[in-house]
């Protein structure tokens, strides 16, 4: 006797063959396939395969062609296909860690999403003598950390409005953001500067300044942070916490496309 979960459970399967065959689909097609020619090589009802393309869109899985009716792999596909063959980006952040810190002396960390948080993945600790310890593993809110500030500015977006939406804010300092409109002004500088601050928002007496890593896509993999102790911050401090970022970010982004990218497609993403 087939239960309700059963039910449910075939309904689901079947849901994700047909995301799976779509992307089949589009991935052999040797060039975009419209609304109707989808329903009709993969056998989909018309109503049920346009809520999954717009999904499918929205997520940047999928996107129109330029003659805006066919439809096409998305940028998101490519991202999920480096992360699958990609080294490990902790280990190969240490020497551009190093020489930020060198440069500034303050601790610098790589931090990358998980979730609706961001992760500390490698660090180095600054040569001051008051300097704040980023540890491996140390995990945050995106809305409290200069990285996680980063990594939600360049996010698409559908994952922004959605973040924004679900989010429970919670009040880890008294600096700490607690407003939608707030968080929102806020990563509209953050994409208008590159750089984003945690000014005593997730740890009292630290300044966090960071910039983003993004991918040959502009999509973001990663951020780059200096955290500086108040008493030591002031203007000089935040120059040179920028030029080093700065620095650190397009040296790591360059080294990342020339080992990811086939060597007639580097000049065309690297970065002056």
């Amino acid at each position: 006797m087939r239960t309700d979960d059963d039910s449910s459970n075939t309904a689901a399967v079947k849901s994700a063959d047909r995301v799976l065959d779509l992307l089949e689909l589009l991935a052999r097609a040797d060039q975009p396939l419209s609304h109707a020619d989808i329903a009709a090589r993969l056998a989909i009802p018309k109503s049920s395969l346009t809520p999954l393309l717009r999904n499918l869109a929205r997520r940047g899985y999928l996107e129109i062609a330029p003659d805006g009716r066919n439809h096409r792999l998305g940028p998101a596909l490519a991202t999920l296909a480096r992360a699958a063959g990609r080294r490990d980006l902790a280990e190969d952040a240490m020497p551009f860690l190093r020489e930020a810190t060198r440069e500034t002396g303050e601790s610098s960390a790589f931090n990358q999403l998980r979730g609706q948080e961001v992760e500390v993945v490698a660090t180095v600790i600054g040569s001051h003598r008051l300097v704040t310890h980023m540890r491996l593993g140390d995990r945050a809110p995106l809305y409290a950390t200069s990285s996680g500030k980063l990594i939600l500015a360049y996010m698409p977006d559908a994952f922004q409005r959605d973040y924004i939406a679900d989010i429970r804010f919670q009040s880890w300092t008294p600096h700490t953001i607690t407003s939608r409109a707030a968080l929102r002004d806020e990563l509209a500088a953050v994409r208008e500067s590159g750089f984003a601050y945690s000014r005593e928002e997730w740890t009292p007496g630290i300044v966090g300044i960071g910039a983003v890593l993004l991918d040959e896509q502009d999509q973001p993999i990663g951020a780059v942070n200096h955290a500086v102790p108040v008493a030591r911050y002031d203007e000089a401090a935040d120059a040179r916490a920028r030029h080093s970022l700065r620095r650190c970010v397009g040296d790591f982004r360059r080294h990342i496309l020339s080992a990811d990218m086939p060597p007639m497609m580097r000049d065309r993403h690297d970065p002056a």
